[in-house]
């Protein structure tokens, strides 16, 4: 899947993943009428007009990316129906030909590691038949519980040919309270990431790993070290636009060869209409807002890099 993702983004020549994350408020008032006219105003109204306002960005932007980032929180919040819509858009993705990041961070131990694996990644057995959960391509993993947390996930990895993004170094502000802590001298994140290699190194694909790490658009000098630190790890950079990163705060998470980084942004995208910068396309258009911010994004991460040549 790594190389699928890899072949992605040279074909786009956009290192940039959508991040599906719907809230009700982002959701034009038509989509939501519509929605409640055939279901109420319910739990399965509301995950009608999530799943009817993600495909809208979709068909606006498929042809243009090679990735999207479905957060689950903003689904589970809808209770069952929002978990079917959720799979409906990684399905309805995954038929378009884009890689699925199921951003779920997900962290735990021994059988409930593995079960969060199977049911996001791999397989359950019923009875004589199989089946596929969630079915997404990658999925993001808190290491804070350690080797015990990761395995399980990297099994099923290595069982379905899927990959991981674990958390280094988040874009929040707060991340550094734990992150930022010396041990040993060093700060944690640069152990986790010397951790995150050597796991990497246990499921190569032709030239980068089937592990990569999550780190943040916002500590640009943090990812310059964590690049050097992670060589054939894939760089999942949050914190683009509306966090306040750009273009030139990312050349350093990318390699030599121009891969090695996938840029995510999230209502940076699928809110644009709500930004002054494309207000004209009014909440009609909002899925053609959301194609002309992925044009934007991929011209200014584009520049960026060609200045830092």
């Amino acid at each position: 899947m790594i190389q699928k993702l890899i072949e992605g983004i040279k074909r786009t020549k956009a290192p940039i993943v959508v991040g599906l994350d719907p809230m009700m408020n982002y959701i034009p008032e038509y989509i939501q009428k519509k929605a409640f006219a055939e279901f109420g105003e319910t739990l399965e109204g509301a995950a009608e007009a999530v799943w009817q306002y993600n495909k809208g960005i979709v068909d606006a932007v498929y042809e243009l990316v090679p990735a999207v980032k479905p957060q689950i929180a903003m689904y589970e919040q809808f209770g069952i129906e929002g978990l079917k819509a959720f799979e409906k858009t990684v399905s309805y993705c995954q038929e378009k030909g884009l890689v699925v990041i199921g951003d779920i961070k997900r962290g735990d131990i021994g059988s409930t590691s593995e079960a969060y694996a199977v049911g996001h990644l791999g397989k359950v057995q019923v009875g004589s038949h199989s089946f596929s959960g969630f079915h997404e391509d990658f999925v993001t993993v808190n290491p804070y519980l350690g080797s015990d947390g990761v395995k399980p996930f990297m099994k099923i990895c290595k069982e379905e040919k899927k990959g991981l993004f674990i958390l280094v170094k988040t874009s929040n502000p707060s991340s550094g309270e734990f992150q930022d802590r010396l041990v040993d001298g060093r700060p944690l994140y640069e152990l986790v990431g010397e951790q995150v290699a050597a796991w990497g190194e246990e499921l190569m694909g032709d030239t980068y790993s089937y592990v990569g790490a999550v780190v943040g658009a916002t500590y640009p000098e943090m990812g310059k070290t964590l690049r050097k630190i992670m060589p054939k790890s894939f760089i999942l950079v949050p914190g683009y636009g509306a966090q306040g990163g750009k273009g030139a705060d990312l050349v350093h998470f990318f390699n030599d060869d121009g891969l090695g980084a996938i840029v995510n942004s999230s209502r940076g995208i699928i809110a644009a209409y709500k930004q002054e910068k494309y207000a004209s396309f009014g909440a009609e258009n909002y899925a053609e807002a959301s194609r002309q911010a992925v044009l934007d994004m991929q011209a200014d991460i584009q520049g960026a890099l060609e200045a830092a040549k």
